[in-house]
């Protein structure tokens, strides 16, 4: 890892949480060589880890992968349309306390992402990048990912998401559509893949 402050990405794997499992999606992931930190499925509150912090995923354009002391990666089943912060969060309070070990600051720099498919055009800033904190895949430099569409962060991040700047959507879009790795942080509910 390249050093600087902790972040973390959200991103969506495009299935319904009611019929897929986070361990099959963090194997699938592993089998197509796109291994994320966490995979969560935010209904049944099952979360796998397949990399350790410590280690670069491959989900972000060049670099990124590897800024800060820790960039972590986590896939949430559910959809860009969907925000997945109307359904249950389980599991949500694991994560966060596993991000808190890793000094990952309780922030969203960038402010909410924007809904899906004006998320697809957004232009991640540089500038609020290298604050570190919390980031939608969409909110990256140089992504053209739409994820994680429209979530609350406050549901997230709660009282610390108090003072956000809320981006406008851009005009001309339509609508159409192995352990915790020595963690500090040890929880039953995180589950190794591999």
């Amino acid at each position: 890892m390249a050093g600087g402050v902790p972040r973390v990405v959200w991103f969506i794997w495009p299935t319904d949480p009611q019929r897929v499992s986070a361990k099959s999606v963090a194997q699938r992931l592993i089998q197509i060589a796109r291994p994320a930190h966490l995979v969560w499925n935010p209904v049944t509150g099952q979360i796998i880890q397949c990399l350790p912090p410590t280690r670069a995923a491959s989900g972000l354009p060049g670099e990124f992968n590897r800024h800060g002391r820790v960039c972590v990666q986590i896939r949430v089943l559910g959809s860009v349309e969907e925000p997945f912060t109307e359904t249950k969060l389980d599991g949500l309070d694991d994560i966060l306390a596993w991000l808190d070990s890793w000094e990952v600051p309780r922030r969203w720099p960038a402010g909410p992402p924007l809904p899906y498919p004006h998320s697809v055009a957004a232009q991640g800033s540089l500038r609020l990048w290298a604050r570190g904190g919390h980031f939608g895949g969409s909110q990256v430099p140089g992504s053209s990912e739409g994820d994680p569409g429209a979530i609350d962060v406050h549901r997230i991040l709660g009282e610390h998401a108090a003072s956000l700047e809320v981006p406008h959507p851009r005009q001309g879009l339509d609508n159409r559509g192995s352990g915790l790795d020595r963690q500090r942080y040890q929880s039953s509910r995180i589950t190794p893949v591999i």
